[in-house]
């Protein structure tokens, strides 16, 4: 059975297409569709793209605050969540997690190390780890840092409930291999 992820934006994306030529449906999610109650997909994997809290790209944030005890339910009962950058200077623009997690926006290149231990690691492992862009860093947050630049946490990864977190402010579409693991780990879950 092949993966399905959904990908939350107000309109389709290159990453839609991205995500489809990795081998994964990947279904359109508007903010409205996220929003409303009616609203039900079996997905294996949700993703937020980078800029969901910066207004002058999306209105994505109000819908996921209003979402956040389904996105939690989802992530519970074994679907898998990936989130990128804010994009903004917001630093409570995560607050729609189920555990707390704050940013800090500062959009540059930097080295990036990940742990070996986790599997976050293969999200660049397209990349040239030495020279990464990242819009921002998390500092405090309630996760596992399985990826840093300099010091600062640049990905976060948490298992909640069932499902697994993992949050990036890495500026970049993530490896396909990571994409592709990490949409099949999920368990085919209703949203």
């Amino acid at each position: 059975m092949t993966a399905r992820a959904g990908f939350v934006w107000a309109t389709p994306q290159h990453f839609n297409r991205f995500i489809e030529e990795s081998g994964i449906t990947c279904e359109h999610i508007t903010p409205h569709m996220l929003a409303a109650p009616f609203f039900q997909a079996t997905l294996n994997c949700l993703i937020i793209p980078t800029g969901f809290a910066n207004p002058a790209y999306s209105n994505l944030l109000p819908a996921l605050r209003a979402s956040s005890r389904r996105i939690a339910r989802f992530v519970e009962n074994g679907g898998n969540l990936l989130v990128f950058g804010a994009a903004t200077e917001n630093p409570d623009a995560y607050d729609w997690l189920p555990f707390p997690v704050r940013y800090l926006h500062d959009f540059h290149p930097r080295a990036v190390s990940c742990s070996p231990d986790s599997d976050t690691r293969m999200l660049i492992e397209e990349y040239d780890a030495s020279c990464i862009e990242c819009d921002g860093e998390f500092s405090p947050f309630d996760a596992s840092c399985t990826g840093n630049a300099g010091g600062s946490a640049v990905i976060l990864e948490r298992k909640f409930g069932n499902g697994t977190v993992v949050i990036t402010s890495i500026h970049e579409f993530p490896s396909r291999t990571f994409l592709q693991a990490f949409c099949a780990q999920g368990r085919a879950t209703r949203f």
